[in-house]
Formats: C-alpha cells, structure tokens, sequence
C-alpha cells in the first residue's frame, strides 16, 4: 500500500534504508518502481561515540545532505550494536526482556529493550535500539520499521545456505567489529559479534569459535560479506589457518546509480529492502 509521507503529503515510491552504528552510518534509497538503487553512501566517525555524540552526528547529516530531505514510502532503520541476544520461541516470556540480555550483555535500567521474530530459526531476537535515533527518526518522517542487524543477517544467510550440509561459516566485516553466523544443514549453530583491533584478535575470535563447536579448520567453509578485500590483513590471516574460504554474495536484482564496492558489500543495508 502506497503511504503517504506525514511531513509533505507526497505519493512516493522512494524507500530508504539506514543502519546505524557508533562507528558509522550508511544509506541507501530505492526507487521502488525501476528497481533501482538511485543512492548509497557511507559516513566514518573515525571514533566509537556516545549515544549522545551519535544523535548529533545523524542529525548533522539528515539536515545536510539533499538525499534525505526526499519523501518515503517506507524507512527501515537498521541498530548495528553489540546488545543483542537469541531466545528460543517456545522459552521466550515478553516481560523477561531485561533477563535475557544481562547475562552477556551491559544494559542500563533506562535502556528501551524490544525484539524481532525471526521465523526461520523459530527464535526471538532480543536487542537494544538507540532509541534516541528512533525518537529523532519518527519526528522527521513518521512511522518506520527498525531491526537490529543480526536480524537481517540470520535470515538471510539462513535463507541461503538452507540446502547446504556442509557447516558454513559466515562473517560480517565491518571496521571494528565482526559478526558471525554459522549455519550447518540448514539450521542456526550460533550467531556473535566480536570486536578487534588487530589481525591476531580477529583470528583469535575466529578460530576459537571453531573449536568451541568442534568445527574442523581444514573442512569447514569460511564466508565473507561486509567491508572487506582480499588483500586485507583479517583476510590475509584467515588464508594462513583456514583452507576453505572465500567472498559471499547479495545475489540481488537491483540496478544501481553507483555500484557498491563489491559483490559482498554492503549486505545487510541492502538486504533490508
């Protein structure tokens, strides 16, 4: 259904994505009609900031750039931090929402907690928003959709690797930070974010993951997406202990104004379409 944009009354068929970290924001626009990406663009903090740093950040940017003074259709923001856990369908209680995230993760009493289904891992994915970044997002364009990134990143690779037995293991580049995802005969071993500032953290993280699920170096199929390139460092180390890896794939059908980096770039804010 076709909305109208609270602010300006306009049909449109523009629909924006944005994802969000402390590090960084990126976004993209989609002409829904030609099926073409008209508009993808990345900001480095070159820091991790505050919340409130962040807020101020995004609003600098939302009042800058001429992109975003467009209406939309529809808006997703997408929350890319490390407050995030899974809770099995069948054990999750909504009012237990604080319990399930302190046991790995450092939430305040003032922190604004939700969820996401993800339904084909019968599963809950329990996060916190920047709320701040909501409020502000809902004040310039109104209704919009939010997720967290380990959402879109579960179901999607879980949607591409559905018929595959072999364990895989997915991992999410960005600056300081990696996701990983590893899917064996179709279903969901484990999902974790890890953050690094050296090769031999991330390789660390990694490799420990693999034998903490007994998962052999020499078999197992190692999967990048995100902001990486072959002659990267994390890359480079990978090759040394892992003898199976490679680049993934969006596999999208969108037309785009400019092209992303890579193949394997920018998958979860494309993804969110």
């Amino acid at each position: 259904m076709t909305q109208l944009n609270k602010n300006t009354n306009k049909l449109t068929n523009l629909e924006l994505s944005i994802q969000i970290s402390l590090s960084g924001l990126s976004f993209s626009i989609l002409q829904k009609d030609s099926n073409n990406i008209s508009v993808l663009k990345h900001f480095d903090f070159n820091k991790r900031l505050t919340p409130l740093e962040l807020l101020d950040h995004c609003k600098n940017i939302f009042n800058t750039e001429s992109h975003l003074q467009e209406s939309f259709n529809n808006i997703c923001v997408i929350h890319d931090n490390e407050l995030s856990t899974l809770v099995p369908k069948p054990l999750f209680e909504e009012d237990s929402l604080a319990d399930y995230l302190k046991f790995n993760s450092k939430i305040l009493k003032s922190d604004f907690i939700t969820y996401d289904d993800i339904v084909l891992n019968d599963s809950v994915n329990v996060y916190v928003p920047y709320i701040n970044i909501n409020n502000f997002i809902y004040d310039k364009f109104g209704a919009f959709t939010f997720k967290h990134v380990s959402t879109i990143l579960i179901e999607e690779i879980l949607q591409i690797e559905k018929n595959t037995n072999t364990p895989r293991a997915y991992l999410n580049i960005s600056k300081n930070h990696f996701e990983i995802v590893i899917i064996e005969k179709g279903k969901l071993l484990l999902y974790n974010t890890f953050e690094y500032t050296t090769k031999e953290d991330f390789i660390y993280y990694v490799l420990f993951t693999a034998e903490q699920l007994n998962l052999n170096p020499e078999t197992l199929n190692l999967i990048f997406i995100g902001d990486i390139k072959e002659s990267d460092d994390v890359y480079q180390i990978a090759y040394k202990y892992i003898r199976n890896i490679g680049f993934g794939d969006r596999n999208d059908n969108y037309t785009y104004n400019e092209n992303p980096k890579y193949n394997h770039s920018d998958f979860t804010l494309i993804k969110s379409f």
